[in-house]
């Protein structure tokens, strides 16, 4: 078995670089004075985290500013709006901590912290009506677990839909402290067979802190499937090589297996510059000896991959290491949005340009897919009808399972960028129409 095969030289530590680093970074990479005052400004108020392999193998520091990595992981002019970085530097100049302090959390609020309707719909309760904490409950099949001691990552992507979770508001963030309530909660639905663990990254928690957590779910028989979010195979594949428990985390993948589940990651690679270090392939190869299943997905996203190009080579990247593409999202209508977003024409034009040259193993991408309030809806590309130019959409997954597979349209926009963006057409179904509107919600 492969855990005990060779590994790669090398046991490097891993060491978390945040605001507080922010001085000795741009001395370190000489990023100019203009820039570092704007990665420390935004920083007060979206999450920056890096570590030493992103700074070191991935970011081509000569293409600074606009390398993509680099655009990925630190704080850009843009982020923000123009006014509230005028105000962030006046109140940090004035020293006036708490004005800045609510300044904010006033900025943060603005930027709709937990979008489609996460808190309001996705929370289930427990059988004292009381909110399930940590746990999110959309789709019949489904679960997510938010493990409180996996509510961090290994580095921070700027476009990250649950930036929330590490700004240190506790009033913003999915947490549960164990699992227990969530095996109670899923011995009752029989329905549920995949639980995704999610974060934050659940791959930042020692392999013993991680057993704690999934080894209940396997008391449940209907549980089939373990999926795990990350982004470590991208930020920092030694958690899969050279980390002091990088075997016994593989053991324990294979124990599980060996129940008859799956054991899914879900791998989110952004860049297909992610995939080129000899120890992010080694990485994968690990895991899938393990039996383990890589299915990737990324946000199409501004300033980092939006070019079909770039998803041509990312998803060819990806199966030529065994892994399965899996979703090419929209970037979600939080955080630093308007930044990132990418039209959804424009967003179905890159997709297709990228399918069409891939291979029939790795058409099993689907794209551009929004995760909206009703559920996922793919932009399956602009058709010509009675009435003109119309987006042609389609519910992949719904909250409602009726609505699943069925198509509806949209007139074109050339701006629009989400759901709640689009003037659907007159003929829409009323079930599917009130769901987009999000007047459905059960």
């Amino acid at each position: 078995m492969t855990v005990t095969a060779p590994v790669l030289s090398g046991t490097e530590r891993f060491r978390a670089l945040g605001p507080q680093h922010i001085d000795e970074l741009a001395e370190r990479y000489r990023i100019p004075s203009h820039l570092r005052e704007t990665i420390r400004l935004v920083s007060t108020v979206l999450p920056f985290r890096v570590n030493e392999y992103v700074l070191g193998e991935l970011i081509d520091w000569s293409q600074i500013p606009e390398d993509p990595i680099f655009q990925l992981v630190f704080p850009q002019p843009g982020m923000l709006l123009a006014e509230d970085e005028r105000q962030l530097a006046a109140l940090a100049r004035s020293g006036d901590g708490a004005a800045l302090r609510a300044t904010v959390r006033a900025i943060r609020e603005r930027l709709n912290p937990h979008p489609s309707g996460q808190r309001q719909y996705n929370v289930p309760r427990r059988a004292d009506g009381k909110p399930l904490a940590g746990v999110q409950h959309k789709y019949e099949q489904t679960v997510l677990y938010f493990p409180s001691q996996g509510q961090t990552c290994h580095s921070y992507c700027t476009y990250c839909f649950r930036w929330a979770q590490f700004v240190g508001d506790v009033d913003l963030r999915f947490a549960a402290p164990g699992p227990h309530e969530l095996v109670d909660y899923l011995r009752t639905r029989p329905l549920i067979t995949d639980v995704l663990v999610t974060g934050g990254d659940p791959l930042v928690m020692s392999t013993e802190r991680l057993r704690g957590h999934l080894g209940p779910l396997l008391e449940v028989e209907s549980v089939r499937t373990i999926r795990l979010g990350t982004k470590s195979l991208a930020y920092w594949p030694q958690r899969f090589v050279t980390d002091a428990d990088a075997d016994d985390l593989l053991r324990l993948f294979e124990q599980i297996i060996a129940t008859g589940r799956n054991v899914a990651v879900m791998a989110h690679f952004s860049h297909p510059r992610e995939l080129e270090p000899e120890l992010a392939r080694r990485a994968m190869a690990r895991l899938r000896a393990t039996g383990v299943l890589i299915y990737c997905q990324a946000p199409l996203i501004a300033h980092v991959n939006d070019s079909a190009v770039v998803w041509q080579q990312m998803w060819h990247a990806e199966l030529a290491n065994g892994a399965v593409p899996y979703y090419m999202f929209v970037e979600r209508d939080t955080g630093p949005y308007d930044y990132f977003k990418v039209p959804l024409e424009r967003a179905a034009a890159i997709f297709q340009d990228a399918y069409r040259d891939l291979s029939g193993l790795a058409r099993t991408v689907r794209g551009p897919v929004m995760s909206a309030t009703a559920g996922k809806v793919v932009v399956d590309g602009v058709v010509t009808d009675r009435g003109g130019q119309a987006l042609q959409l389609r519910f992949l997954q719904a909250r409602d399972p009726a609505l699943v597979g069925r198509p509806f349209r949209a007139r074109q926009s050339p701006t629009a960028a989400w759901l709640d963006e689009l003037q659907l057409d007159p003929d829409t179904p009323e079930d599917i129409a009130a769901a987009v509107r999000g007047t459905a919600v059960a």
